[in-house]
């Protein structure tokens, strides 16, 4: 097995690594690493809680320590793009801690907060910037910052910022940095756009996939309560009064949905935090640190929101509504089960939710086990039986997951510009 010591990083580095706990790298650091030592374009595939994080973090800091150079005012050395302001925080963290015996500096710079101490932080020059578009291209308009000094960039959860209605931004900022530099383009995902906005921007980029989306940790426990709608809210608060529970993310489809459910369990005696693109980022920063903390035992969160959060100990993730896109349960129940831990996810699962149902364990390549109530028969609108053999319905991203009629499929450009639209009223994270 491969241990860290192998893979040709500084001293400097392994100690910090050391230091975190580490040894061994996980398949994906064992691959990223040594190619863009060498100089490679990456382009990796890894769903979350893989380690990607270090996996581009290290190679940057190893990088940027050896050439031993100080970045002029107004720019960066490096360039690390992430889609919410969560997930930029955390790989800053992760930065902080592998440079940790280093002179690199390193600013983060994303929306939510004011941008005073981040124009004085570039007006110094940064070796290691963390971004999230919209606030990049605020200090790029306001001549705070520019990016012809890149040397390498890293684009990081590439198929959220497709969701996010990024991809145009990110096209821009692409357009201004040197042709001269090192790309890395990492996802959970890999849809066309985002395919295309490799073929543009990356130059023979070593392909590196580890641990397709579709398959979810081996060690994660997963089942299927089926129930009412009305009856989600109280089967809820019944499992977290099992002391097995000792940290757990509920997952909901709407922002409204996650402050109800946050609300219903305090009521009920259960410290809880919501966080979705509605809270500001003090609250969104509040909750997440009172639930590492300990504080909270159970975080309740929108899709948007969640990705990229890294919490160790998370023992549990309830799906108290099935996602519409079923890659995102994937995304889900990879909170828990993480570090070589087992964990549980359990999905409520109500009349209307059964086509979704289905449609993830397609593509999980299983059927969840139920956890011992009767299943419910689909009852499509107007209580009429469906054929045998017929579609799961489709169901609206806004209105709870009730069936609703075919539509013929929109061109393209008009189905992602829908999709930028509908993300963007989730979450608000430039």
């Amino acid at each position: 097995m491969t241990q860290f010591t192998e893979l040709g990083l500084a001293e400097p580095i392994l100690r910090a690594i050391t230091a975190e706990g580490y040894t061994t790298p996980t398949p994906i650091q064992a691959k990223v690493i040594p190619a863009m030592k060498a100089g490679r374009d990456v382009l990796g595939t890894a769903q979350t809680g893989t380690g990607k994080t270090a996996a581009f973090t290290l190679p940057i800091i190893d990088r940027l320590a050896a050439a031993r150079g100080r970045p002029e005012p107004k720019t960066c050395r490096a360039l690390i793009l992430a889609p919410t302001r969560e997930l930029a925080g955390q790989i800053a963290d992760c930065v902080k801690s592998y440079g940790r015996n280093t002179r690199l500096s390193h600013t983060l710079v994303v929306g939510g907060v004011k941008p005073g101490p981040q124009v004085r932080a570039l007006a110094r020059g940064v070796d290691i910037l963390i971004a999230t578009p919209g606030r990049l291209e605020d200090h790029q308009r306001n001549g705070d910052l520019k990016l012809d000094a890149v040397e390498v960039v890293v684009l990081d959860e590439a198929d959220q910022m497709l969701d996010l209605g990024f991809v145009p931004a990110i096209r821009r900022i692409f357009g201004k940095l040197p042709r001269n530099r090192q790309t890395a383009l990492l996802s959970a995902t890999m849809p066309g756009p985002i395919r295309a906005l490799a073929n543009d921007f990356l130059k023979d980029p070593a392909e590196i996939a580890v641990a397709p989306v579709s398959r979810p940790v081996e060690a994660i426990d997963q089942s299927v309560r089926f129930m009412e709608a009305s009856e989600k809210r109280d089967a809820l608060v019944s499992l977290l009064k099992d002391k097995e529970v000792a940290r757990a993310i509920v997952f909901t489809r709407t922002k409204r949905g996650a402050d109800k459910v946050s609300r219903h369990l305090e009521a009920a005696g259960h410290a809880s935090a919501a966080i979705h693109g509605n809270k500001s980022q003090n609250q969104r920063q509040r909750a997440l640190d009172s639930f590492r903390d300990g504080d909270v035992r159970v975080l309740v969160a929108t899709d948007i929101a969640a990705r990229g959060i890294d919490i160790d100990g998370v023992s549990h993730v309830f799906n108290f509504e099935l996602p519409n896109v079923p890659e995102a349960y994937v995304h889900r129940i990879g909170r828990t089960a993480r570090a070589g831990r087992s964990g549980v996810a359990l999905s409520f699962c109500d009349p209307t939710e059964r086509g979704l149902l289905r449609d993830i364990e397609k593509l999980i390549g299983r059927r969840l086990t139920s956890d011992g109530a009767v299943p419910l028969a689909a009852e499509p609108r107007g209580g009429q039986p469906r054929r045998d053999g017929g579609k799961p319905p489709m169901a609206r991203a806004d209105d709870g997951g009730a069936p609703r009629r075919r539509r013929r499929r929109k061109p393209a450009a008009a189905a992602a510009a829908s999709r930028a639209r509908s993300a963007g009223a989730e979450a608000r994270v430039g």
